[in-house]
């Protein structure tokens, strides 16, 4: 089952079928036994006509699956993230591989609402960094009592250059306007997500691509229960909160993302989100 948010509401989709929600995106996900509310929901709702689907799952219409949730990520869940990071940080590069092997995971704020970009939509990189890429990330749905309920697609883009001149400028290197993509829907499950489930990325420049790989859920050192008990552990999300668990997906080294690049990230039983790299209007 997924959940589209449109620019006419929610959608939700199950079994190849479009129904148009009666209630707001934060209503209608923050709550506990997501998928058998929704299950119990479409029995009373009246399906999309043809032409209703194709116009609120348009391009144009799908916005972020996002209401008024924060989102937050972790790092260092992957063997390859804790190595690349060492790499572009040599004066804190035990700082990496210690919390590679803690018990406690590194999470961090990553972006308000107003800050995350969706399907189709423009994600930004920093004009003072030198090295830009995205991370392809699975990224959890939680309800306000800290339960994962659904699955989205998150880009969390990071300003490496800044990051490794001073592990303290981490908030710089990760949070600004438009730092990350979610979409292109929630993939709401009761069954544990599976480790099988591939996770690929393609960077196109002009058409080509330039930068592309796959991994599987499964390489990830910490389990998603994990991740979203430690963020729960002092914090209170009234709203419920998207989770970003990390990547282990990196580009080479000599990789920096251009303006104009197009990144898609799929992750199987979710789908693709496809986003543009741009600067700050500001910049341009």
């Amino acid at each position: 089952m997924k959940l589209y948010n449109t620019a006419g509401g929610v959608i939700i989709e199950y079994q190849d079928t479009k129904f148009k929600a009666d209630e707001s995106w934060d209503t209608l996900v923050n709550r506990d036994n997501l998928e058998a509310y929704l299950l119990m929901k479409v029995e009373h709702l009246s399906t999309l006509t043809d032409d209703e689907e194709e116009f609120w799952l348009s391009d144009a219409a799908i916005l972020p699956p996002i209401g008024k949730q924060e989102v937050w990520a972790a790092g260092v869940t992957y063997l390859q993230s804790r190595n690349a990071r060492m790499e572009e940080s040599e004066s804190a590069a035990s700082l990496y591989d210690l919390v590679y092997e803690a018990e406690r995971p590194e999470l961090f704020f990553k972006a308000t609402p107003q800050r995350v970009s969706g399907h189709k939509g423009e994600v930004y990189i920093r004009k003072d960094s030198s090295w830009n890429v995205p991370e392809p990330e699975l990224t959890l749905l939680i309800n306000s009592s800290g339960e994962i309920q659904g699955y989205t697609i998150g880009n969390d883009m990071s300003s490496r250059s800044i990051e490794g001149e001073n592990a303290l400028y981490l908030p710089q290197a990760k949070i600004y306007e438009k730092c990350a993509g979610l979409g292109p829907c929630v993939y709401v499950t009761a069954a544990p997500f599976e480790g099988s489930s591939e996770i690929k990325l393609s960077i196109k420049r002009g058409g080509k691509e330039v930068f592309g790989g796959s991994i599987t859920v499964s390489q990830m050192k910490r389990s998603l229960t994990e991740l979203a008990g430690f963020l729960f552990r002092e914090c209170d999300f009234p709203n419920g909160v998207f989770l970003m668990t990390g990547t282990c997906l990196v580009p080479p080294n000599d990789f920096t993302l251009h303006a104009g690049d197009v990144v898609e990230i799929s992750i199987d039983g979710i789908g693709t989100l496809i986003n543009t790299i741009a600067y700050h209007p500001k910049h341009r």
